[in-house]
């Protein structure tokens, strides 16, 4: 199976919570994540959506450590409309 990686990175202005965490997270530029794979068989390429990641904590601070959290796409499309709105 053919699979590929996308990084791009997203940016809030306010703090922000998302179901897949605890707590709220600071506001900054985070690095979302996502692993696709090919959709074999069609007369065209197409790739499906199997995990979007957000690498905690924000790109910006300095740590030892980073997370990637399992998160939903429509989570994080409702987290940056809440946001854009405050």
């Amino acid at each position: 199976m053919v699979e590929r990686t996308t990084e791009s990175e997203i940016a809030f202005m306010h703090p922000f919570t998302l179901n897949a965490l605890v707590g709220p997270q600071p506001a900054g530029t985070y690095r979302l994540v996502v692993d696709e794979e090919l959709i074999e068989g069609l007369s065209f390429t197409a790739y499906k959506r199997v995990a979007t990641h957000l690498e905690i904590p924000a790109i910006s601070i300095a740590t030892g450590k980073r997370q990637f959290l399992q998160v939903t796409q429509s989570d994080i499309d409702h987290a940056l409309e809440l946001d854009s709105r405050t």
